[in-house]
């Protein structure tokens, strides 16, 4: 439980931060009521005259750099979650960047020492100065001696000293906080603040531990092994801890600095489709992508290979959820707009109370003036964005994951058009969404759903002789049941728990159907 005066003083300094950043003053005062209005004037008294000067995002970037590293968190969480904060913010606080000084080489070497269990001299030929530090980790430059004798370099990731301390206490605050404005303030609820401080809280705790992140590196490397021109990292295992995380030093060029990329002679309009295709293949044919690829985790290697790093925001989206996204574009690039309605209904995204036609008509008011734009003015992100706007207005429930991929989305579209100002999203997605389209809609997927059901339908008929047990056994008991009621014993414990062996086999009636409906799908396929 916070402190609830350690939390009024944290609510205290931030209202007080914001005010004198002017970020306060910079959000609109339409509607505000005599109260919220004085407090609105007051913190532009409080404000400093050059805040006046910059915008809103590099306001928004300065306070919370100022409050702290839990606050830059924050902000790059609700960066993700534009339901919450609305799309402007939300846009504004995706470009929010951790402003903090390095901590001393000594005191990670300490932190590795603790975490690994072993002498800095054994672990490493030599261990550099810092390349890289942000709110919650470094990185350091050094080099070792693999198995087979040989020398390379390595990047160093090191937890910040005293930074999970730090962090448990700032979100104690920001729990307060966030009970403080539920119960309080009534226009805050529809936010959810104690949710998302909770949610906060859950992906802090996860990137906080670098085993986790190692592990989501060592996953989507063997994902894209045989992809082309795009991989990760390779983790080195041996020095590897919950602080401590050693992987491949990347020799190349981060794609935030296009010019260096531009005079090394890359092929930019072909690194502009090869991120935005990466990207589409992992979240639709994995399910599982990269959900921090700004330019600044991207490098591309001397043979333009894009490496992505840091992966310690990841997304993942369930098989319904990417049928869901790839029929959805799908339908978008055909113009199919009573498809992509019919697909939200069928995935139980909008009520079936709603009316499908007038839905697709709300697509179509969407996707018909996205397409009378030129080619390098067709923004998917934008699209996306659009999408949600308008099935809100049809009851839709947020899809946390969706709105993740639709961040990501708008970062790697982003990067491509920094390369390519044509850039054509349209033309670059066809080709991956046909392939899964065709992959998992085709008909080999209903070959493969014909070849699931078929083992399913197996699998029950081997427990037939268990469901012929639990009907005797109910034909047995049924009589005196109605005479005597329920009694509860040992013997009927034991009975009960046979019965329940009657409800799973029922409960895979409806997979027969499917499995001989699917039969005889797949025999028309063939014939």
């Amino acid at each position: 439980m916070a402190n609830p005066v350690l939390g009024i003083l944290a609510l205290l300094r931030a209202a007080y931060v914001l005010a004198r950043e002017g970020v306060v003053t910079s959000l609109p005062a339409d509607g505000l009521t005599a109260g919220p209005l004085l407090a609105y004037r007051l913190a532009g008294l409080m404000a400093r005259k050059s805040a006046d000067e910059a915008e809103r995002s590099i306001k928004l970037s300065r306070a919370l750099n100022r409050l702290g590293p839990s606050y830059v968190k924050l902000g790059q969480f609700l960066a993700t979650r534009p339901d919450i904060v609305g799309v402007k913010i939300a846009g504004e606080l995706a470009s929010l960047q951790d402003s903090v000084p390095p901590f001393p080489r000594a005191e990670a070497i300490a932190e590795i020492e603790v975490s690994l269990g072993r002498r800095i001299d054994d672990l490493f030929l030599e261990f550099g100065d810092v390349v890289g530090a942000a709110s919650i980790a470094q990185v350091h430059r050094a080099r070792v001696r693999d198995r087979e004798g040989r020398e390379h370099d390595v990047a160093v990731k090191v937890i910040r000293p005293g930074v999970r301390l730090r962090f448990l206490r700032e979100l104690e605050a920001f729990s307060f906080i966030a009970r403080f404005l539920e119960r309080f303030v009534k226009s805050s609820r529809r936010l959810r603040p104690v949710a998302v401080v909770e949610t906060l809280a859950q992906s802090t705790r996860i990137e906080m531990d670098l085993r986790l992140e190692a592990a989501a590196s060592s996953e989507m490397a063997e994902n894209v092994a045989n992809d082309p021109k795009f991989r990760v990292p390779t983790i080195d295992w041996e020095r590897t801890g919950r602080d401590v995380l050693t992987m491949e030093w990347i020799d190349g060029i981060k794609m935030n600095d296009v010019a260096a990329v531009t005079a090394a002679g890359h092929d930019l309009p072909a690194l502009g489709v090869n991120v935005v295709q990466s990207f589409l293949r992992h979240s639709m044919r994995d399910g599982f992508f990269h959900a921090d690829m700004h330019p600044g985790n991207l490098f591309v290697a001397p043979d333009g290979t894009i490496v992505a790093v840091d992966l310690g925001i990841v997304g993942r989206l369930s098989a319904d959820s990417r049928r869901f996204l790839a029929e959805i574009l799908y339908g978008f690039i055909r113009r199919d707009y009573k498809r992509v309605a019919e697909v939200h209904f069928e995935a139980g995204y909008v009520p079936r109370h709603q009316d499908v036609l007038s839905f697709a008509q709300a697509l179509r008011a969407i996707g018909e003036p996205i397409h009378g734009q030129p080619a390098e003015t067709i923004s998917m992100g934008h699209l996306l964005t659009l999408l949600f706007e308008v099935t809100e207005l049809f009851e839709m429930r947020t899809r946390p994951e969706l709105i993740l991929l639709q961040k990501t989305m708008v970062v790697v579209e982003g990067v491509a058009r920094s390369f390519d100002p044509k850039f054509n999203m349209w033309v670059a997605a066809e080709p991956v969404v046909s392939e899964y389209i065709l992959s998992e809609l085709g008909p080999a997927a209903k070959l493969r759903d014909a070849r699931d059901g078929l083992e399913a339908l197996m699998r029950i008929a081997k427990r037939l002789p268990q469901f012929a047990d639990g009907i005797e056994i109910l034909a047995h008991q049924l009589p005196e049941l109605i005479e005597n009621g329920i009694r509860i014993n040992d013997d009927t414990l034991v009975e009960l728990a046979q019965d329940t062996k009657v409800g799973i086999i029922s409960g895979h009636i409806a997979q027969w159907v499917t499995a001989l409906a699917l039969v005889g799908i797949a025999v028309g396929l063939l014939t």
